[in-house]
């Protein structure tokens, strides 16, 4: 986008628009399963892609990228489970420092490791503060990560762990539930971390229907993130992204 995916995500917090995004995982799509996603993407208007996953184990990256820009204007954002998981035909890069955990590798340990290949990428790059929420099961990223997530009812450490994440200069505070969550983060949590923040927040994970997408950004989320249940019924889009803009943004 000409003037940067951030200035977007910020322009429409302030302008109280509501974002969809979709994330895609390159391990479980191919052209074919693409071509239709992409397709039903443009029909809904949604926002952006979000791409990546906690293990990419294929070759399908830059390819899954291409095929994006190639076919549509969405803007692609990387969403890396990992610093190998770099590609120059997105657009911008959440790059994710594991604020709720304590392992130091992935607070700034594989940051320092992967900044001269990010800089080399020419990417836009953002500033994320990542947030695991409990979502009552074990999860990909919990294993990965090799840290605990926040406990789902204590929404004070939340915000103030948020809170920290932003003093300490994140662009971004990314709270998510983790992929196939059995509970989705609760309305309250959601809440109370957006009153106490002022740049963008982004939720996911275990959102499977439109009403929680909707009662998400109703309790203050500015960006939606789904993917497990679109990979499931990928007819969920549209109905997800109308739930999300019917919003309506600020006077």
């Amino acid at each position: 986008m000409p003037n940067g995916i951030y200035h977007s995500f910020s322009d429409r917090k302030r302008a109280g628009k509501k974002s969809f995004a979709v994330l895609i995982d390159p391990d479980k799509v191919n052209d074919q399963s693409m071509a239709k996603l992409i397709e039903l993407s443009v029909s809904s208007k949604v926002d952006y892609f979000f791409v990546g996953g906690s293990l990419v184990v294929s070759n399908y990256l830059d390819q899954c990228l291409q095929l994006i820009r190639k076919s549509c204007s969405i803007p692609t954002v990387l969403f890396p489970g990992s610093p190998s998981q770099v590609s120059k035909y997105a657009d911008a890069l959440l790059y994710l420092s594991l604020i709720s955990g304590r392992n130091a590798e992935l607070l700034i340990g594989q940051h320092v490791v992967s900044a001269p290949m990010v800089k080399k990428s020419g990417l836009e790059v953002m500033s994320t503060g990542y947030m695991v929420v409990d979502g009552g099961a074990p999860t990909t990223v919990s294993y990965i990560s090799n840290s605990s997530p926040l406990p789902s009812d204590k929404s004070e450490i939340a915000v103030c762990t948020a809170l920290a994440g932003e003093m300490l200069g994140m662009k971004l505070i990314y709270m998510d539930a983790g992929s196939g969550a059995k509970n989705p983060i609760s309305e309250t949590m959601i809440s109370k971390v957006a009153q106490s923040i002022a740049v963008p927040l982004i939720v996911g994970g275990g959102i499977v229907d439109p009403e929680k997408a909707y009662l998400n950004c109703k309790a203050g989320a500015d960006i939606i993130v789904v993917g497990n249940a679109i990979e499931k019924d990928s007819s969920l889009i549209r109905e997800m992204a109308d739930a999300v803009h019917s919003i309506p943004a600020l006077v």
